[in-house]
């Protein structure tokens, strides 16, 4: 007979799997990895709103994607135009960004794979006799440290010839010359954090789920256990 046991422990536990997994996916989605150095605008170039030159803008780039700016000189306007730059694999513009796109995605498929199974925890507590809430809380310490490898090795990337391009000469492996860095590699510097303790908390939720008060729901013949 299936129990659903619910707790806020495990209930948090959840959430923060299925949080980490989304972060993680957009942040290796996004081409705002690296934001360049600003690119003036010319002076037919007129901003809309003030009727004046449009003020200088930075074109972002990911591992395998970037976003620029494409003039339309008969509108007096810009568009900007994201996408991806590689068209296959071996077109990302370092090794060490390929490396890092394997070492993500591999994380990644992880925490997807594990916010996935983390829903039916509530149901199913333990898988061949062992506790699910341990497996998948190692699940996600091997994904952690997929995801630190490859955020290691992307700075490893910045003197490649696409990244010289956006960030000018200065720039070289683990020097960032006249760029910045964007949202989405604190995004994933984050989401890695969060992997780590989300690993942690796995084993409190399965404290949680099999404590004394849920086995003695289940003695009292409940189906439905929710525990504070």
């Amino acid at each position: 007979m299936c129990h659903v046991i619910v707790t806020c422990r495990s209930m948090l536990w959840t959430l923060l799997s299925i949080v980490v997994a989304f972060a993680e996916l957009i942040a290796f989605m996004s081409a705002d990895w690296l934001v360049g150095r600003a690119k003036p605008s010319s002076p037919e170039e007129l901003d809309n709103r003030t009727g004046g030159p449009q003020e200088p803008y930075r074109p972002t780039l990911g591992i395998y994607g970037r976003c620029t700016r494409i003039s339309h000189m008969q509108f007096s306007r810009r568009d900007t135009l994201c996408g991806p730059y590689a068209e296959n694999f071996s077109e990302i513009a370092s090794g060490f960004w390929q490396a890092t796109a394997i070492f993500l995605a591999m994380g990644i498929m992880i925490l997807c794979t594990v916010a996935f199974v983390s829903v039916f925890t509530m149901c199913v507590q333990s898988i061949m006799k062992k506790s699910i809430f341990n497996v998948c809380g190692l699940l996600q310490g091997i994904a952690g440290l997929f995801l630190i490898l490859g955020l290691i090795l992307y700075p490893a990337g910045w003197g490649c010839q696409k990244a010289i391009s956006y960030c000018g000469p200065y720039a070289s492996a683990y020097k960032l010359g006249d760029c910045s860095l964007g949202w989405a590699f604190y995004t994933a510097i984050g989401g890695t954090v969060l992997t780590f303790i989300c690993a942690v908390f796995s084993a409190q939720a399965e404290i949680a789920t099999s404590s004394d008060k849920v086995q003695e729901e289940i003695e009292e013949g409940k189906n439905l256990i929710c525990l504070l």
